[in-house]
């Protein structure tokens, strides 16, 4: 399992308690559109991110991030920034 599987596994682990609908969640899933989630919602998964992975994502790269895959690419980077 490559670094990015694992990270994208903790990731999805991490989505399962916002994720209401039990929606499939797959590198393309949307936060916004597919798992519905509101501003709120949003802010309380990335500071679970943060917490997880010991990183910061600022207000302007998480606006940026739309995808599950998105997200985990951006986590790589940012671990990798350390």
């Amino acid at each position: 399992m490559t670094d990015r599987d694992e990270t994208a596994a903790k990731i999805a682990k991490l989505i399962e308690p916002f994720n209401k609908k039990g929606i499939a969640v797959a590198e393309d899933t949307r936060f916004a559109q597919d798992l519905e989630w509101d501003s709120l919602t949003v802010m309380d998964f990335v500071a679970s991110v943060e917490d997880e992975f010991d990183i910061l994502i600022s207000m302007n790269r998480a606006a940026e991030i739309e995808t599950v895959g998105q997200l985990v690419d951006a986590v790589g980077q940012l671990q990798s920034e350390r």
